[in-house]
């Protein structure tokens, strides 16, 4: 029996740059470029891992994301709302010093590690050990949005 999902992110960060490129050719059917570097290499490997066991986007999504690129593409002074609303069942995955954190979105909260919690701050803070943006620490928004924030 193969190994879970969340098992197999886990091990990513462990791998060995030739294990990270074997497991690519296993997953994508083509050699990796060379030039990618490993941390990224670990987050395609992860999200094709994950596509796989649970399926990829649907036609719909993958329709509204071309819309969004052509407007974009378009209009040079089109915004993005960093306000995203997270869906419950949703799985936030976060590397931190090699280790894979998983979150899983519920209706009211998070569950990290078996236990319940009112914000991803809390969780971000837990895995760190310092204050942090929690929807910056799982990258829900970037650094920009949060020095606007600030001012």
């Amino acid at each position: 029996m193969p190994d879970s999902v969340e098992k197999r992110l886990e091990t990513l960060p462990d791998l060995s740059r030739a294990d990270l490129a074997q497991l690519w050719q296993k997953l994508f059917l083509s050699v990796p470029d060379p030039r990618i570097r490993r941390p990224s290499m670990i987050r395609f490997l992860a999200y094709r891992i994950q596509e796989q066991a649970y399926g990829s986007l649907s036609v719909m999504s993958e329709r509204r994301l071309r819309q969004l690129s052509t407007a974009v593409a378009e209009n040079t002074n089109f915004k993005i709302s960093s306000d995203r609303k997270i869906q419950p069942g949703t799985r936030l995955v976060r590397e931190w010093q090699n280790q894979v954190h998983l979150v899983n979105v519920q209706a009211k909260g998070y569950e990290y590690r078996g236990a319940r919690y009112q914000s991803l701050s809390e969780i971000a803070r837990l895995i760190t050990g310092t204050r942090w943006s929690g929807p910056l620490f799982f990258g829900l928004k970037n650094q920009q949005d949060n020095n606007k924030e600030v001012q």
